[in-house]
This record gives structure tokens, sequence and C-alpha cells, in this order.
């Protein structure tokens, strides 16, 4: 028995204790049970040796923490990798150690009746660029292999009644996806299916993925034995054939090769943009330089934070970069070059209030992913047809244990209303730094509360007098 249990099990006997005896006996014979239980283990913490005391957990817990049991007790238990979803509970530097200017006198804050444009568009040079309302994204997530399709239906219906686009993911291309979405960006999965000329020609835009931020550029095999007869036909593979996501993109052997490919796609779609998506890493650069190179419209890159529906913990805690430093780094990368008129910059990872989002844009990102916060706005309420028994992530999941219960247009209905609200917060935020628009939102608007972040990202800190030149 694991160490973790023994506690959680004498909790559950003392509940189950005690409501027997409300049951029987009323309240008074409820907290007499209890409070002997009760005195009889507080006792025994008091006088039993530290081996064998109960303490010896909340001990061990300050020295290894709750989440690292866990997992010790998981990885001992299937003996092999394991795979854990919705991203890393390590806490990276973030954005809570910037801050934002605000005007008062020096700068005069934005009348309240003041319009504020927020529109995006991805893919400026292109004939039919990306057009979006506010500058949040619905990020690619598995239809599939993470995703049920009414959660995928709901995030694109969501998407579209707050005016923004959703993303395929790598999964499957599903029809009723594509219908529900206004704008829908197709992810160029590194495997073989849904890349026929008829799946390509739907596409509002299409992202190349090369990784992500929580899986690196691992490739993945979904054995045939996981697959129904609805996951096969989708994926368009035979029964005893697996599905194999490629560690590299099959059609680019090396980095030069990727001009190809977009011209290529280009070719079927027409003029729209075209982008890449991978995980920034040490070579964030010389990535964005190859990228450049290959004539992209746009580029996805994901932090470190960035989640997944399930990847090795190594991954997720011990590679890549920040999200901070990556939007940071790729934001100058793109000034330096005079770039921003030619290639829009999405970033992600872990970015789930307006503040990041607005900060993230402020350091040089056109627009913002989110992925698992917008899957806690789309369950919101409906969690409850999962809990208790059930994590709240078995509604919207392929074969969830309640997927059945979750309701679609009450899902895209609270997603939208989500979308809405952090849009109209970072109007707010604009207007309070005197200004009318988000394109005019820049790096200049940004403090750092410690000389480590001014540093690195290249900002006053906040402790610094104005002593302009």
């Amino acid at each position: 028995m694991s160490a973790i249990s023994i506690p959680l099990i004498i909790l559950l006997a003392i509940v189950l204790l005690a409501i027997v005896a409300v049951c029987l006996g009323g309240r008074a014979l409820a907290r007499k049970i209890f409070a002997a239980i009760s005195r009889d283990l507080l006792r025994r913490i008091m006088v039993d040796p530290y081996d064998e005391n109960l303490w010896e957990l909340v001990s061990a817990t300050t020295r290894y923490t709750p989440q690292l049991i866990v997992e010790t007790n998981l990885r001992t238990e299937e003996g092999k990798v394991i795979l854990r979803p919705l991203g890393s509970p390590k806490k990276f530097p973030g954005f809570d150690q910037i801050m934002f200017n605000i005007g008062q006198l020096q700068i005069m804050p934005t009348a309240v009746e003041q319009h504020v444009d927020t529109q995006v568009t991805i893919g400026k040079a292109c004939q039919k660029p990306l057009i979006v309302d506010l500058p949040i994204l619905i990020s690619g997530m598995t239809y599939g292999a993470a995703l049920s399709e009414k959660a995928k239906i709901a995030l694109a219906k969501g998407a579209s009644m707050a005016g923004t686009s959703t993303n395929t993911g790598e999964g499957p291309f599903l029809r009723t996806e594509r219908e529900a979405a206004a704008k829908l960006i197709l992810q160029y999965n590194r495997g073989s299916w849904s890349k026929t000329e008829a799946v390509i020609k739907q596409a509002d835009a299409i992202e190349i993925q090369f990784g992500q931020g929580a899986s690196a550029g691992i490739g993945v095999r979904h054995k045939s034995s996981t697959l129904d007869e609805a996951l096969r036909a989708a994926y368009g593979v035979e029964p005893g054939q697996d599905v194999i996501s490629h560690s590299r993109q099959p059609e680019i052997g090396h980095p030069s090769q990727l001009a190809g490919l977009v011209q290529k796609l280009k070719g079927i779609a027409g003029d729209i943009p075209v982008g890449v998506k991978f995980g920034a890493g040490k070579y964030l650069e010389k990535d964005l330089e190859w990228a450049v190179a290959g004539g992209v419209d746009f580029i996805a890159l994901d932090g470190a934070e960035a989640a997944s529906h399930g990847s090795a913990p190594i991954l997720q805690d011990d590679f890549g970069v920040p999200t901070l430093f990556a939007v940071a780094r790729a934001g100058e990368y793109l000034r330096k070059n005079n770039l921003q008129a030619q290639v829009s910059l999405i970033v992600a990872g872990k970015i789930g209030t307006p503040g990041e989002m607005l900060k993230a844009l402020a350091l040089g990102a056109d627009a913002v992913y989110i992925g698992a916060i917008a899957l806690f706005a789309l369950s919101h309420t409906q969690v409850l047809k999962a809990l208790p028994f059930e994590p709240p992530i078995q509604l919207l999941w392929y074969k969830g244990h309640a997927a059945a219960k979750f309701d679609v247009d009450t899902g895209a209905q609270n997603l939208a209303k989500f979308l809405k609200s952090c849009n109209e917060e970072m109007i707010e935020g604009i207007k309070a730094l005197g200004k009318t628009s988000l394109a005019q939102v820049n790096k200049e608007d940004l403090l750092a509360l410690d000389e480590f972040m001014a540093k690195a990202l290249g900002i006053p800190a906040a402790y610094e007098a104005y002593n302009p030149v």
C-alpha cells in the first residue's frame, strides 16, 4: 500500500463512520464518534515512533511533493512512460513578474467612450488573410486521441460566436468541425491522414506541424488496438494497422525543403496563410530563420508550459524555453529583421488570463492560442456531470466516461462568453495605457518587478526612476 493512500483511507473511514452515525443516531452520536477517532489519531501522531508515525507522510511531502509521490506510484504501477494530460505543474518564470504602465498625466488614459480596435490579421501579405475580431485563437487539439467530436464541434461553434478561429489539431479532419467553424486552421500533421486536396481546399489557414511545447518533436504511435471503427475510418487505416505521427514532417528531410511544401499548399488552397508550429528551444532564432526563409506567413510558437492530451512528464517539465522568454525572443527577432508586416506570430503555453494575453501581445505576438483554459471554459458547470466520481476531462475526452452527457450548444456559449470577457478586459487594459488599438500596445508599455526580468526582456525595472534620454 502506498504511503499516500494511508491517510486517505483513514479519512474516508472517518467520513463513512460519521455518515453512518448520522443515519443511525443523529448529529450528537456522529460528533462523539468523530471526536473519539480524531483524539486517537492525534494521540498516535504525538507518541508513535517516527518511522511508524502517520506524520511521516507530511514530512515526506515537504521533501517530495504530492505530485512526485503520485507520479512515482504511477510509474511503479505501469512500468512504462506515463502520459500526463494538460501540461506541467512546474512553476516557470512567467508573466506575473512584469507589469503594465498606466496613463495618468504624462500619458492620458483613453476616453471611456472611445472605440478600441482588437481585430487581428494573420498572414498580412496574403491575398486571403485570416482576419479575426479578437487576438485569442483556439489551439490545435486532437480529435480521437484526445477530444470527442462533440467537444471539437463546441470549440468551433464557440470560436465562431466570438469572431475568432479554431484549429483542427493533428487528428483526423472532421467535416462537422468544418461546418461549425466560421474560420478554421488546418494543422498539417506529421502523419499521412487528412492531406487530400479536398481537405486542404477547405482550410482558411494551414499550420505545418513540426512539434509542440509539451512533447518536443517526438513521434507518436497509436496502436490499432486503441482505434475503434470510427477512428480507423477517420484516419484511413485498415484493421490491424497502427497510426503513426512521425517525429519529422515526411516531406521535409532538410529545413531548406520547407519552401517547397509552403508553395505546394498555396498551390492547392490559394494564397491563404501558411505557417509552421514548433516548440521553442535553444536554437529558436535559427528555427525562425529557417521558417522565414521557407516563406511562411505565420509562426505558431509553443513555450515549455504548453499542454497536450498526454505526454511524458520529462518533456513537459525539463525541455524547452518558457513561454515568456519564447515570445520575447521571437518578437525581438521579427522586429530586428523588419518582418512584422510579413510574418505573424502566434504564441501559446499556459496563457490563461487577459493580462497574460495582453503581455504576450506587447512582447511581439499578434495573437495567442489557448488550449487547456478553453476546455475549462467550455465545460464550465457541465463538469458536475462527471464529478465527483470522474475527473472533469472525462466530459470532453473521446470515449470519456461522461462524454455522452456533454451538451454542445451550452459548451459553445460558455466558450464564447469567456473569449468575449477576456477581450473586454484587454480593451480596459488598452485604454489604461492611453491607447486606442491592440496594434499600438508594445514592449514600451512594460515594467519588470526584478532586475533579472528587466535584463532578460530588455524593459525597465519598476523601481528605476524614469529618465528619458
